[in-house]
């Protein structure tokens, strides 16, 4: 089993100046399309479950889906992650699964109940994160921390308002917590609506932070490029079926609405404009690649992207049940989507330019990483 840590996999990244893609998964067709993809390019590889996803799969279904990909695919360098973890009990509960890193994300209070989480003070932060390092570093588990706010909603880590990472106050989070890698909030927002007209991602404020810490790699959330081909595809996807009503007669159901065919024809006009101007994702842009590309120039070295994922999946199984509705096999459909997430990952794996990057070490076990752990603590002795 090629299982790593996450602060290998990063300082690796470091020394050979390129990015890893982090990949969330939810299910098993996604962990063998990525795990497909990083075989065939001998790349390096982080795959991450948020807590939603956990709590959607199981974590003990979850952890073994990835830990037996990691044993289909004994050469890829593998850190099995969490996700924005929003508290210690939960990251506790997967260092005890065997998980070889997790992300504490200090920066926002996850137990608001406001769809919207206010942001933590920087001394909060502090605490929550450093409390998670020591006992994850006591088993030789990495450590992601957060500094600063992102836009946008993914599972639950939606903030309150966006604050971009100062780079002065990265260098002291860093020295205050013994992160193994800061997220830094740039502009990138989570989730599919990230940029309405063009995409504005501060990398020069990544070369600022890398200056800061050049010693701590960087990592880019809310990554996806969310092509314009996969959201104007989906767009085009319609559902309708037609049937009669016993008392107001024939109608259109569109997408659970019915549409009677009455003598003036005002509901038939109401479907056109469904048709045309509801039920549509809205306009959206992504990430570029050159955007992130820029980031790994500049110092960034974990990738995070799920929406790309997600867009990929959805496509495809509704190209199938488009042009084949008789189909009802999960498989004629699941296969697809899988081939879509391996094409995907691919296309990541070149253009972070991890691709042959696995021969270049041997993964760390846990234990040595603890034995670094202390012998850092006790000043290298």
């Amino acid at each position: 089993m090629a299982l790593a840590t996450l602060k290998q996999i990063v300082d690796e990244a470091e020394k050979g100046g390129y990015g890893v893609g982090a990949f969330n998964v939810n299910n098993m067709e996604q962990i063998q399309g990525i795990f497909q993809a990083a075989g065939e390019l001998e790349s390096p590889l982080i795959i991450q479950a948020s807590f939603n996803a956990v709590k959607y799969a199981g974590l003990r279904f979850l952890d073994h889906l990835m830990k037996a990909a990691t044993e289909t695919y004994p050469d890829v360098p593998v850190a099995l992650h969490l996700d924005h973890g929003p508290d210690f009990d939960r990251c506790k509960t997967c260092i005890e699964l065997g998980f070889s890193s997790v992300m504490i994300d200090g920066s926002i209070d996850y137990s608001s109940k406001e769809k919207k989480k206010p942001a933590r003070s920087f001394e909060d932060n502090v605490r929550i994160t450093r409390e998670v390092v020591d006992y994850a570093h006591s088993f030789g588990v990495s450590v992601e921390g957060e500094l600063g706010t992102l836009g946008g909603i993914e599972d639950d880590a939606a903030a309150e308002k966006v604050m971009l990472t100062d780079p002065d106050q990265a260098a002291g989070f860093v020295e205050k917590t013994g992160v193994d890698c800061l997220a830094v909030a740039i502009g990138t927002s989570h989730g599919a609506y990230k940029f309405k007209e063009k995409a504005v991602v501060e990398v020069d404020r990544v070369a600022e932070i890398h200056k800061k810490i050049p010693n701590t790699p960087l990592v880019m959330h809310g990554s996806s490029s969310v092509p314009v081909e996969l959201t104007d595809k989906l767009n085009s996807f319609t559902v309708i079926k037609k049937g009669t009503d016993e008392k107001q007669g024939p109608f259109i159901d569109f997408l659970g609405k019915r549409y009677f065919m009455d003598k003036d024809y005002t509901s038939a006009r109401e479907l056109v404009y469904d048709l045309l101007f509801k039920n549509r994702l809205k306009k959206t842009m992504g990430v570029p690649i050159e955007s992130i590309q820029q980031g790994i120039q500049r110092g960034v070295r974990k990738i995070n992207v799920d929406t790309d994922g997600r867009l990929m999946i959805t496509t495809a199984i509704l190209d199938v049940l488009q042009a084949q509705p008789d189909k009802f096999d999960p498989r004629d459909y699941m296969g697809p989507a899988r081939q879509a997430v391996y094409e995907m990952v691919k296309s990541k794996i070149f253009a972070f330019g991890s691709a042959g990057r696995a021969k270049d070490y041997k993964p760390r076990s846990l234990k040595a990483m603890r034995d670094y752990y202390e012998k850092q603590k006790s000043g290298g002795k």
